[in-house]
């Protein structure tokens, strides 16, 4: 399991990597209710939802720093 490094919930990192469908632009794109991911600095790192990723790629240091 991984941790989301906003809010500290435990995520099922293969929940969060299935495919549900696409973006308006034709992006691939997870089930937000399943936990999602974004790759940054060259590791995956997984979000319970669109809000704690969000958070995070706005301010990546202040929640790696923790």
């Amino acid at each position: 399991m991984a941790k989301d490094p906003v809010c500290g919930m435990e995520i099922d990192e293969a929940e969060a990597r299935a495919q549900t469908g696409q973006t308006m632009h034709g992006a691939s794109e997870v089930d937000p209710q399943q936990g999602t991911r974004s790759f940054h600095n060259g590791q995956w790192y997984y979000f319970c939802g669109l809000d704690c990723r969000t958070k995070f790629l706005a301010t990546p240091a202040v929640y790696l720093e923790q």
